[in-house]
């Protein structure tokens, strides 16, 4: 296949970030010369993510839209003007410098500037909606652009439904294949787990998330005199780690945490996802496709702080099918834990949505993506 020089941009989150390097990994393993070029926002995550992956990235300073209103986030709304110019100004720099045959936008207001300048030179560009409720940026480029890749039905309702293609949302690759027996032994294993018990996997995403940290801290303490059956492995976030070691260390005189597992960030999500009989997450979009692939039983809490609701749109989604439960997050801290082990407690029902939410699993998503950027360019298909 032709070799190409590919944009792909975006940012800002995990849940941008992982998608945009399995598109790339994905181009580099169809044609190893393939050049791909990252661009994403000074400051966040992608500056350290994208490197850390083996690839090029280039900083533009733009920032997103504050959407509370408030004197101090006026000021940084008057602003953000001056740096999108900016940011259209260098993306227009980085576009005649690199040369690219086609960008990609996988979402966060990086990709904003790279594809408005793209589209505005007359190269192809594609989108990847990973969301199931459309945002701003990506609303009023879908226009512009010439393919949006989604990972849910009725996305015609946010792009023109001659540019859309359902391809799902791209997934690390140690999850494409599912997750065998011999991950859960590991698993089991390397987290000094009883195989007799069940487990519960809390994850609030890298950085934490306080409603579920505090759900769990009352099911501890509710549970202190109990000998527990179940075992959870608790990803509590970088941001409260030292709170939780403190309270966990005081609350440890008078309670049983022997069958607690803390930790501020996870590396062996794989190891988690498969001790896991059930799960409690949030429900960003990357998230959701990669708890489809390995076909977990899950209760999303979705976050109420991003934009336009996003997480519950993506949750709502398995929830009407029956392949997930939901938990709002206002309700979390009275509501949450106890229906987990209800949950626990109903095989046949955890059956169901594991079977359910297996019907959501789109594991070729990087691969349909890049055959879509092939097309786009009349080049040789796949």
């Amino acid at each position: 296949m032709k070799a190409l020089k590919v944009i792909i941009s975006g940012g800002g989150t995990g849940g941008h970030i992982f998608p945009a390097i399995s598109i790339a990994d994905k181009f580099k393993e169809l044609n190893p010369d393939n050049k791909i070029l990252f661009v994403g926002a000074e400051g966040k995550m992608e500056m350290e993510k994208v490197p850390a992956a083996g690839y090029e990235i280039k900083a533009l300073p733009i920032v997103g839209i504050q959407r509370k209103l408030s004197l101090k986030n006026i000021i940084k709304n008057i602003s953000l003007i001056f740096k999108i110019f900016k940011s259209l100004r260098k993306a227009k720099n980085i576009i005649r410098d690199f040369q690219p045959d086609i960008v990609i936008g996988v979402g966060g207001f990086a990709s904003a500037p790279i594809l408005w300048e793209a589209s505005s030179a007359n190269i192809p560009c594609l989108i990847q909606e990973q969301n199931g409720f459309a945002g701003l940026a990506n609303r009023i480029l879908g226009k512009r652009v010439n393919k949006i890749c989604v990972a849910y039905e009725s996305m015609q309702k946010f792009f023109p439904a001659d540019k859309i293609v359902l391809t799902g949302n791209p997934i690390r690759k140690e999850f494409v294949n599912g997750l065998s027996d011999k991950v859960k032994t590991e698993a089991i294993e390397y987290y000094k787990l009883s195989p007799e018990k069940k487990h519960i996997f809390v994850v609030g995403g890298s950085l934490g998330s306080r409603t579920l940290n505090e759900a769990v801290k009352r099911w501890i303490l509710e549970n202190s005199n109990k000998t527990s059956d179940i075992e959870l492995i608790w990803q509590c976030g970088k941001h409260y780690k030292s709170e939780i070691d403190e309270w966990l260390e005081k609350v440890a005189e008078n309670t049983n945490i022997e069958h607690i597992r803390h930790f501020d960030f996870i590396q062996r999500m794989d190891f988690c996802y498969a001790a896991s009989d059930l799960i409690i997450s949030r429900s960003g979009a990357s998230t959701v496709s990669e708890l489809a692939a390995i076909h977990k039983a899950v209760i999303f809490v979705p976050s109420p702080n991003v934009a336009e609701d996003h997480q519950t749109h993506n949750a709502m989604a398995l929830v009407s099918e029956g392949a997930a439960e939901i938990v709002k997050d206002e309700q979390a801290y009275s509501e949450l834990m106890t229906k987990a082990v209800f949950l626990l407690n109903d095989e046949e029902k955890l059956s169901t949505m594991r079977r359910n939410i297996a019907k959501f699993a789109k594991v070729n998503a990087s691969l349909d993506i890049v055959k879509e950027a092939y097309k786009l360019l009349d080049n040789e298909r796949l």
